[in-house]
């Protein structure tokens, strides 16, 4: 009987800043778990995919440049079935993110939307915006300065100006929230879930964990937490997913980001086989 096929798309490393080695580890291992499950796995690089020429029946990927988004969607329209959906992946993008949890009530702070080149001053000010973040809109943060803290809406105007400078069109403004940083995986139609506190752990990709600090140890309900991820997965379209949340002194949790198929580092070892099987179940017949 003929193995069925699945084609394995990896992450450019230039979309794993600071975490290119995780990020492969929890790719190749996934790989090798599901060759392992007696599949015939293909592996290709984003640029690769975007080369090939037969639409794939079968797909798990973490890739994140634009134009393979959009071929994969292409080809999922076609009948491909893949793990992230290219259309999640998309849905990961900042502003289309933010949109989407404000939209259907997921917790998330309070947030504005501009233009880089708009005068926001008085904008900030209505809303009671002072210490806020600027996370640029159009897509992934992959440079340390696609994410700014600023502590006061003159600050905000003039980082503007810089990511104007930078070509960012569009910026995500966040509110500033106080409390415990939580960084969390998970895998939708799973029980996996993880969580830990990153300051603590020395796990950063850009250092902005100093902002909040080490953890006090707000009290919380963990499985609150993990209904609010299960439902900003579904809202966004994800499977493999992490993200952040703040846990404010009331015990109140928000999500600050959500991400399609981060690296698991923590986790690994557990999350690999739950991946793997999720896959397989989702697109393996």
């Amino acid at each position: 009987m003929k193995r069925v096929s699945i084609t394995g798309i990896q992450r450019a490393s230039v979309f794993s800043p600071n975490h290119i080695g995780n990020d492969a580890a929890i790719f190749s291992g996934t790989a090798e778990y599901i060759r392992e499950k007696d599949y015939n796995v293909t592996i290709c690089t984003e640029q690769e995919f975007l080369s090939i020429s037969e639409n794939p029946e079968r797909v798990f990927t973490m890739l994140r440049n634009q134009r393979a988004i959009k071929r994969l969607q292409q080809w999922e329209k076609e009948g491909c079935r893949s793990v992230n959906s290219a259309f999640g992946i998309e849905n990961s993008e900042r502003e289309r993110m933010t949109r989407l949890l404000m939209e259907h009530n997921i917790p998330y702070p309070d947030s504005v939307i501009v233009d880089s080149h708009d005068s926001v001053i008085s904008l900030l000010k209505q809303h009671g915006f002072s210490s806020c973040w600027l996370k640029r809109g159009d897509f992934h943060a992959i440079h340390r300065e696609d994410v700014t803290y600023v502590r006061h809406p003159e600050e905000v105007q003039d980082m503007l100006s810089e990511y104007a400078l930078r070509d960012i069109g569009r910026v995500v403004i966040n509110k500033h929230l106080e409390g415990d940083l939580i960084k969390f995986y998970g895998v939708a139609g799973s029980p996996f879930f993880y969580w830990f506190y990153p300051f603590d752990n020395s796990h950063s990709k850009f250092g902005f964990e100093e902002i909040n600090g080490k953890a006090k140890g707000i009290p919380f309900d963990e499985e609150k937490l993990h209904d609010i991820c299960r439902q900003a997965a579904e809202v966004l379209n994800l499977i493999v997913y992490g993200g952040d949340c703040i846990v404010s002194p009331d015990g109140t949790i928000r999500i600050i980001d959500f991400n399609d198929w981060p690296s698991f580092a923590p986790c690994r070892k557990e999350a690999i086989p739950v991946i793997g099987d999720t896959i397989i179940k989702t697109i393996g017949n």
